[in-house]
């Protein structure tokens, strides 16, 4: 009878699908960024979207993506601790045309390196905010490293 009503338990328990552990960082943010040095120190508005996706990718995007033209920033994430997690991610940059005519010719936007961000976030106790600091290493095209940035962040699950 004991084994009959363990085997019920075990069955019946929820699983990690019907009912995730919290707090996680899975989900999308909007995250208030404030730069401590560097060039973007001055920018006092700037903004992040991320979403965490379940397994340990994630996605980024700023209120500054188009000045100048940058595509979002891809990356990975992991826990490592109580409400404690690491995302690495990158993003290109671009160089400006020289002239007119060379957006009119195609030539546009062209590479101008990369930036890598490194991000070590603390989650609130209920799983809805964070606080964060990174740091940013900026490359050139031929991956040469330039500058190096701080910032510290405030991030706020996305909700209906």
């Amino acid at each position: 009878m004991l084994t009959t009503a363990l085997l019920a338990a075990a069955v019946l328990a929820p699983t990690p699908l019907d009912k995730p552990a919290l707090p996680t960082i899975e989900g999308a943010w909007t995250v208030k960024v404030q730069f401590k040095n560097g060039s973007f120190a001055a920018v006092k508005d700037l903004e992040f979207m991320l979403v965490f996706n379940r397994g340990g990718t994630m996605v980024e995007s700023s209120n500054y993506d188009a000045a100048p033209p940058v595509p979002p920033a891809y990356g990975i994430w992991r826990k490592v601790g109580n409400r404690k997690f690491e995302a690495k991610y990158v993003f290109y940059t671009t160089k400006p045309p020289a002239s007119f005519d060379d957006i009119k010719n195609a030539g546009g936007w062209m590479p101008g390196g990369k930036g890598i961000l490194l991000e070590k976030i603390t989650l609130s106790l209920d799983g809805n905010a964070y606080n964060s600091t990174f740091t940013m290493k900026m490359f050139d095209e031929k991956g040469k490293p330039g500058e190096v940035s701080t910032a510290v962040c405030k991030g706020v699950r996305m909700r209906f």
